[in-house]
């Protein structure tokens, strides 16, 4: 080889940049070399390409480090340890927040409310001025969920079942509220977008709380592509933008949001019932309820168009599909995990994420076998992210988008219970956002 891996120890080490010309040489040289001469020059190169793609990416259990990346692996973990520190600090702050503000303790005291947000457009992207300093308030309606127990999972004779969903599981969850429908643009793009802020700064600093939370970079596409904004859902962002959103959402407005788990939201989706949708068995009645393949006319919809279900939830069947807090995992269910009160499969890697309800489109594995994506939309059924969905450019991608997932969208609870700094950390930062560590 022309370049060897370092071990940590000072050693001459020979420049792959200086190698791989000379070899190129030895395979092109106008003058008579031998055949398999030529052909180890071949190799050498295939090796050095091999190593450059590849050795990289090993885990670092499985490679020596040189000095440079022993002292870039360095530099990353401290800023990773200020970034956390950072944010528990911000957590903290806006923790103390909620709790002065909450006047709910009780079940009984949970009613239906809606909640007005103020939100001025100061950005700078504007050429005129005049744009400048306008109001982009937005408003939405939380729906009381009641605690209680329910089966989680579908039986094994449901059409269109599979096998993740099962075996079926008694679960108990916890008293919360719901968005009556799913987040949609209006409420989005102001922290998407970072309208508040004229010019850039520390989004870590804790004062203006919800101006300290991270918020994401300009996006590299128009992310409606093309399927309008004015009431209808947002879409495209990956978990951890629709978890950063429910932590400046809760710095906005006093109260504590975030994503459901899986098994919340399935309980509220279901909303006492047992069948296969929340209306019953019959797919025939999907368009009521539901934009999907056979009605969205290939694209969504305003949210609350068609009737909720029986606890007044819109359009948890159909046109987007929404982020769960859960990492997927086919046998979760089988290994007896969600066989508990208020289960959460804590995620450990950035794919694959719980993804419930079904779309405006078939997706995923159900698109190859249901055609029309009716056994999408069952209460039970469930869907994962995937790798595939962002194409983004920019290296590293981005952690804010997936330009393929136009079918995926999001809806915030807020549990009674407020929990604990710690729990509120985890639950707005998953850790795993990043698609995988550095290169050093």
């Amino acid at each position: 080889m022309c370049f060897l891996l370092a071990d940590g120890k000072e050693k001459p080490q020979a420049n792959r940049n200086d190698c791989v010309p000379f070899i190129f040489s030895l395979l092109l040289h106008p003058v008579q070399i031998r055949f398999s001469t030529r052909m180890k020059a071949l190799a050498l190169i295939l090796a050095g390409v091999a190593a450059t793609f590849f050795i990289p990416n090993l885990p670092a259990a499985e490679r020596i480090l040189s000095p440079q990346e022993v002292a870039q692996k360095q530099e990353w973990e401290r800023a990773i340890k200020q970034q956390r520190e950072k944010e528990l600090a911000l957590v903290s702050e806006l923790r103390r927040v909620i709790v002065a503000g909450s006047r709910e303790t009780s079940e009984a005291e949970m009613k239906l409310y809606s909640n007005a947000v103020h939100a001025i457009d100061r950005n700078t992207r504007y050429v005129n001025p005049a744009a400048r300093n306008k109001p982009v308030d937005f408003s939405y309606v939380m729906v009381p969920i009641p605690g209680g127990e329910f089966t989680m999972g579908s039986p094994e004779n449901e059409v269109g079942r599979r096998a993740d969903e099962g075996p079926q599981r008694k679960v108990k969850v916890s008293p919360f509220w719901m968005e009556q429908c799913e987040v949609t643009w209006a409420e989005y793009e102001p922290f998407m977008l970072n309208m508040e802020e004229p010019y850039p700064k520390d989004t870590n600093r804790v004062g203006d709380a919800s101006d300290a939370v991270a918020k994401p970079t300009k996006p590299y596409d128009e992310l409606s592509f093309g399927m309008g904004k004015n009431g209808c859902p947002a879409l495209a962002m990956t978990q951890h933008g629709a978890n950063k959103y429910c932590e400046w959402l809760s710095a906005k407005t006093g109260h504590f949001y975030r994503l459901p788990t899986e098994a919340e939201w399935e309980y509220a989706c279901r909303a006492g019932t047992t069948t296969a949708y929340s209306f019953g068995n019959n797919p025939t009645n999907l368009s009521d309820y539901a934009w999907f393949e056979d009605n969205s006319d290939r694209k969504y919809h305003k949210v609350g168009k068609k009737k909720p279900n029986p606890w007044g939830l819109y359009d948890m069947h159909g046109n987007v599909a929404e982020w769960c807090l859960d990492q997927y995992d086919p046998n979760f269910y089988a290994q007896g995990k969600a066989a508990s009160a208020n289960p959460w499969n804590k995620a450990t890697q950035p794919y694959p994420h719980v993804i419930r309800g079904g779309a405006w489109r078939a997706f995923g594995e159900t698109e190859k076998s249901d055609a029309n994506g009716e056994f999408q939309l069952r209460s039970a059924a469930r869907e994962k992210s995937d790798k595939v969905w962002k194409t983004d450019p920019n290296l590293p991608p981005s952690i804010w988008y997936l330009d393929k997932a136009q079918f995926v969208g999001f809806r915030i609870i807020r549990p009674l219970k407020i929990p604990t700094a710690d729990e509120m950390f985890h639950y707005w930062n998953s850790g795993v956002e990043n698609e995988g560590p550095p290169r050093w």
